[in-house]
């Protein structure tokens, strides 16, 4: 009979490159997120200062946050292809995290607004290097029979990292200055930059140390590498991983909707910032509960009966949260649009990871780490517009994104596991 620690260790028993990467990401993840806490708090702590170039507070914060997803973004099909085409992932990695480590040390001198949306651009970018190689190297270190498990594992310590970091951040900076030996002291702002570089820093030598390119990446390089629109091989219309890209768009607008109307929310619901933090956390949650399993278990029954069940539980969950009035509901609702996202993302990437061809990871898997990069810093400036015409109505232009979604996958995607387990249903023998 196994022991408590092996059934434990059992779910995440992939290649140990995958799970060290899956590791430094975690790392990096932590050391990221915690800035999404700390800039706001800096921006208004009165350190900085300069030119806002006209710009509110808050306006200035979300351009801040907002630049970093749309570079990001913007330069990962750029990253993903020059990685296939050199037949390299590993180095593409490190460059990335060393960028991280120093961009985040450089918050330490900034002074002005626009040091400020200068270092965080270079944060993107240099994101940009780490996402499609890494995700990438997943897909070539599995097997057609163990990807969707394999890119559960890795996203599972992914947002292990991106819901932790929150948690601590504005811990750290409200317990500064700390002191240092010889009088010295170190605010809680550059205490808190310091741990993003730290964990930069350990990520890069998790890299460095545990993970290494299959021979077979270097072989393939140079592969055709184009990302087409229309099918060309099948029947339907679009192809298969251009329709996923879209999906993944619409759905990450939908999930990040709820970001940036806090104020709304807590008014709305007659709650306080512990109840939203809750609320917000409760996606990440179930993200990382079922992102490993749903992994699984799409390498056993299929990628598309869980995508399609995903976008289309995103509907219901999407819509209701525009009409709660209970808090302990709304932290229901964004628990059960967590659910509907594992149910895609991972198996996502899978099929996706089963239609790309030798040397093509990089170029096809950044087609949807692309998408859900642009809809997460949509998603954010979409609500803040559309609230002002009714609390309900960013959440129904969410709704008619996740339908939309349902139907292209529906119509669009067809199955790439050649033998498939029937999914049970509840009540058979």
């Amino acid at each position: 009979m196994p022991t408590v620690v092996e059934r434990l260790v059992a779910p995440f028993a992939v290649d140990r490159r995958v799970l060290a990467l899956a590791g430094a990401r975690m790392a990096d993840g932590i050391g990221n997120s915690f800035l999404i806490i700390v800039i706001p708090l800096y921006v208004t702590s009165g350190v900085v200062g300069g030119t806002a170039f006209g710009l509110g507070e808050s306006l200035l914060i979300g351009v801040i946050l907002s630049l970093f997803g749309f570079l990001n973004s913007s330069f990962q099909p750029f990253t993903g292809r020059l990685s296939d085409r050199l037949g390299r992932r590993k180095p593409f990695i490190l460059v990335g995290l060393a960028g991280l480590a120093m961009t985040n040390v450089a918050y330490v001198f900034a002074e002005t607004y626009l040091s400020l949306l200068v270092i965080r651009g270079l944060q993107g970018v240099s994101v940009a290097f780490i996402i499609p190689p890494s995700v990438a190297l997943v897909n070539e270190l599995a097997t057609t029979g163990d990807r969707g498990g394999n890119m559960g594992v890795y996203n599972t310590f992914r947002l292990v990292g991106f819901g932790a970091g929150p948690a601590v951040a504005g811990a750290v900076v409200s317990r500064g200055p700390y002191a240092l030996p010889g009088g010295l002291a170190v605010s809680g702002f550059d205490a808190a930059f310091y741990v993003a570089t730290i964990t930069a820093t350990i990520s890069y030598v998790m890299v460095t140390v545990l993970v290494s390119d299959p021979e077979s990446t270097a072989a393939n390089a140079g592969a055709n590498l184009s990302i087409p629109i229309l099918d060309r091989s099948g029947s339907n219309l679009l192809d298969p991983i251009f329709t996923l890209g879209i999906a993944s768009f619409f759905m990450a607008t939908a999930i990040a909707l709820f970001a940036t109307i806090q104020p709304q929310v807590n008014a709305r619901l007659e709650q306080g910032a512990t109840w939203f933090g809750l609320q917000f956390a409760g996606f990440i949650i179930a993200q990382v509960a079922l992102q490993t399993p749903i992994g699984r278990a799409c390498d056993r029954y299929g990628r598309r009966p869980f995508i399609v069940t995903g976008m289309a539980l995103l509907i219901p969950t999407t819509l209701v949260q525009g009409f709660l009035l209970s808090s302990a509901l709304m932290f229901v609702a964004r628990l059960c649009q967590g659910v509907a996202a594992a149910m895609v993302f991972a198996p996502s990437l899978a099929l996706a990871g089963d239609l790309a061809g030798e040397g093509e990871s990089g170029s096809k898997l950044s087609v949807l780490t692309m998408a859900f990069g642009y809809g997460i810093a949509i998603g954010p400036l979409s609500s803040g517009a559309l609230v002002r015409f009714g609390f309900e109505v960013p959440f129904v232009f969410g709704t008619a994104l996740a339908a939309l979604g349902t139907i292209l996958v529906y119509t669009q995607v067809e199955e790439t596991l050649e033998t498939t387990v029937p999914v049970p249903v509840i009540g058979d023998d």
